[in-house]
Order: structure tokens, then sequence, then C-alpha cells
């Protein structure tokens, strides 16, 4: 079976796998020092039993729960640990790191907090290539155990490989939940697209240290699922993606819906980060002069929230 390019993947690894033509390993991400959260912002995150802030909860927003539940589920057994959604015209650097821990920033600007979400874009840098940007919560909000939702729209283009995980790298253990991944430069055989570089599937997927096929726990696709076997175009709207991350297992949810069986492991017992990211390759091929670059074609986030069992 094909397992695309693991997110987390090092430094060393990717250009050994560039080299090499190879699309399986992966290595461990994270570590963007915390900053002391301020009462400014969007973001909430709040601690509680296996949630923290490590210098404190940043209540920069009042959190009602009441229109804040988790879709589809019980309101009554959740509370809400987490939510940022976007209202402000900024990204709020108390909670959120703009790229992944073993990469420097890009200066070139492709992302944006406007009209209530987080937008991240495809661009050329100033040296006329693509390049990842991730915004994460390294060393500023950790969760174990939980919900996790975002409610998004995709981008479409040749390349294109948006994601919304989480990850931990404390130690040589490094625990990944993929919780989408798209690839819209997929062709139309790989179900991954309608063929013309448009988003209709998702893969949801764990992994175990430093990935590859051995590393790989399981992996649930939207289109393997009878009720969306035709696809959606993950372009054309928002759409939410979860995970119920328990002791005994994951179960992925796609617009309130459950995805399949719950993945049994008791792998994911440690605190993990949030990571949304726009990154390129995998599956979804090398980007090119077809590839939609601007904020027209962003990968649109309305909101961020993570919930515990009460």
């Amino acid at each position: 079976m094909f397992y695309p390019l693991k997110k987390s993947t090092s430094l060393s690894t990717l250009t050994a796998t560039v080299l090499s033509a190879l699309v399986l390993s992966a290595c461990g991400g994270g570590g963007g020092g915390g900053s002391t959260p301020s009462t400014s912002g969007n973001a909430v995150p709040k601690n509680s039993a296996g949630a923290t802030a490590p210098n404190g909860p940043a209540n920069s927003d009042s959190v009602d729960a009441g229109d804040r539940t988790p879709f589809g589920q019980n309101a009554s057994e959740w509370t809400l640990t987490f939510a940022d959604e976007f209202n402000g015209n900024s990204l709020d650097r108390n909670v959120w790191n703009d790229t992944i821990w073993y990469e420097q920033s890009n200066p070139t600007q492709n992302y944006a907090v406007e009209d209530g979400k987080l937008k991240i874009w495809p661009q050329r840098d100033a040296s006329g290539n693509f390049f990842n940007r991730t915004i994460d919560t390294d060393g500023k909000y950790y969760q174990t155990y939980g919900y996790f939702e975002i409610e998004a729209k995709l981008p479409s283009g040749k390349g294109t490989w948006p994601a919304f995980w989480l990850f931990n790298h404390d130690s040589s253990t490094r625990p990944e939940i993929d919780i989408m991944e798209a690839y819209a430069g997929g062709s139309r055989d790989s179900w991954w697209s309608d063929g013309n570089d448009n988003p209709t599937n998702f893969a949801a997927t764990l992994w175990r240290d430093n990935g590859g096929a051995e590393n790989h726990i399981g992996e649930i696709k939207l289109r393997d699922q009878s009720q969306w076997s035709s696809g959606i175009r993950l372009d054309q709207g928002f759409h939410k993606y979860a995970a119920h991350v328990e002791p005994d297992g994951v179960t992925f949810y796609f617009d309130g819906q459950q995805m399949g069986n719950k993945i049994r492991t008791s792998y994911y017992d440690m605190r993990m980060y949030i990571l949304l990211d726009l990154w390129f390759g995998s599956a979804s091929g090398q980007p090119d002069n077809s590839t939609p670059t601007g904020k027209g074609n962003s990968f649109e986030v309305n909101y961020v929230r993570a919930w515990q069992k009460k």
C-alpha cells in the first residue's frame, strides 16, 4: 500500500527522500518555545486535566461552550479546552507559531487572519520556489486525549497538501495523528482528486515513532466510506474534520459523522500539540505554473477547537 510522505519528516530525511525518490519516511517535528500568554487576541487555551498551556492560560476571549460544542456529539459530555475563532486581524502569537521547529519562518507572506478565518495560500518566495507553511501550538498548548475539530475549506492545485494534525516530540517516541491530509494533485485514478487538481478525498492516519510503513498504525479515507464513495469537492465549501483521541484508540469524524471504526491503539498516552499547514508534494505531486497562487486559493480555517470529556 502507498503511504504518503509523513508530515513530520526531518530535514535530513527530506533530502534523502528527494534524492532517492522515496516517499516513506518520518522523523519528529515541533519545538517552537512558548512565550507568556497575554489577555489579548483570539485563541483561548485553558488549563485543565490533560490540557496545558506551559506558561499559564491565555483567557483572551470568554469561552462560550453553548455554541462551541463538538459537532454531532453530546454537548453535555464535553468541556471546551481550546478555541481560536480567528476573529482578530492577526495570528495570536501567544498561542501559535508560524513555522515548524526545524525550519526558519519564510519571510514571504502567505498567511493571514481576516474575515474571521485563518488563510494559508500557495505562494512563491523570493527565490521563485513554493514553500511550506506550518501554523502550530508547539511549546504553547498541548492536550492529552479529547476531541479536536476544525472547520475548513481546502485549496486546489497540483502539489497542494493541506493538513490538520497532532504531534509530540518530547522524547524519541513521536506519536502523530493526521486528522486530515488532502492531495488535490493526485490523479483521478488515485481517488484523491477529480482529475482536475480539485480535492475530493482525504486521509486520516495514525503513526508511531519515525513513520514509514512499519510504523503505520492505521488509516481511514473519506471515499472508502460508502456514503462518500463518489467524493466531495472539498475546495467548494467548509467541512468539519475531527478526531476523538481516547486511551484505547482514535475515532475520526467528517461533518459530525463517524468515519469507519475506531482504530484501536493505546499509543497516544501523552500530550500533543495542534498543527495546521499547507505543504507541497507527496501524493499531490510537485506544484508548477498551473498551481493557483494567492489568497483566492487558500486553506481557509474557520475555527480550531478542542474539548475533553467531563
